[in-house]
């Protein structure tokens, strides 16, 4: 299998503090140095949230903009794709980044259950984002934690509301929500080939699911995501001493199964994504 594999690190999140692991990174020059060390292991897309000084989420734009800005400058090419996730404030508040223009942006298009609540994403919100996407022409990065979710994305790229080529996340091992289980694993991919013939997709795990889904979906073709949001260990008795480390585990296994590690440019080219 030669198709470059690409690696997204989700950089921060909105949940692992410093007390769990010192090397999240919290503040803006604190992201922007760990997105470069993951950049220089391998890391093309850095998937973003941003947090105030008490380390809440948070969804101020102006952190954003100097987060893209900081990335742009010190990790030419790479792939820059802004959270809208529901921790990270209410509403349409959770899109009020999306003028900035990132590359991508995530997009949870159904609601499912988290460890400790409901994670909310009802229909009106859902759509008002995808064409704010639009608008600013932001590729959506769809995060599929339920079946349901896959099949809705499917319905919104028929309709319109998801222009060009689908890319589709399956996120795995949350708890309450889908666990890390190869059987529904494997029937996501065929879902996805079938009402998306050829379209990219990845793959993300989370906790110790991480490195388990990295594998499943480098051997299967697809793409990969780590990063400390994620998962703070390297394994149960060793947290991760950074970003990089973590996507150099991914970008190992990539070379376990002969897949390369795709270049922002490559990484680019398969998403459909504007050239930089």
């Amino acid at each position: 299998m030669t198709t470059p594999c690409i690696i997204c690190v989700a950089i921060t999140g909105s949940l692992p503090r410093k007390s769990m692991n010192p090397a999240v990174p919290i503040t803006v020059s604190e992201q922007v140095e760990s997105t470069h060390e993951a950049f220089e292991a391998g890391a093309t897309i850095c998937h973003a949230h941003v947090r105030n000084d008490d380390e809440t989420p948070s969804s101020d734009p102006d952190k954003f903009a100097r987060l893209k800005e900081g990335i742009e400058a010190h990790c030419p090419g790479m792939i820059v794709q802004f959270s809208t996730g529901g921790r990270s404030g209410a509403g349409r508040e959770r899109g009020g980044m999306l003028h900035l223009r990132p590359d991508m942006a995530s997009l949870s298009v159904g609601s499912n259950n988290f460890p400790t609540r409901v994670y909310e994403n009802p229909p009106d919100l859902v759509d008002w984002l995808a064409a704010e996407m639009q608008a600013h022409e932001v590729k959506p990065e769809i995060e599929a934690f339920d079946l349901s979710h896959i099949l809705k994305a499917a319905a919104m790229h028929a309709s319109g509301a998801i222009a060009g080529t689908p890319y589709v996340q399956f996120v795995m091992g949350v708890k309450n929500a889908m666990p890390a289980d190869r059987h529904v694993f494997d029937f996501y991919v065929e879902t996805v080939r079938r009402l998306f013939p050829g379209a990219p997709w990845c793959a993300a795990g989370i906790g110790r699911a991480q490195a388990t889904l990295n594998a499943w979906a480098v051997a299967a073709g697809g793409h990969v995501r780590t990063g400390l949001e994620d998962n703070i260990r390297l394994d149960r008795d060793t947290l991760a001493p950074s970003n990089a480390a973590l996507v150099r585990n991914a970008a190992a296994i990539c070379a376990d199964h002969d897949r390369p590690v795709a270049t922002p440019a490559q990484a680019r080219s398969i998403l459909g994504l504007r050239p930089v």
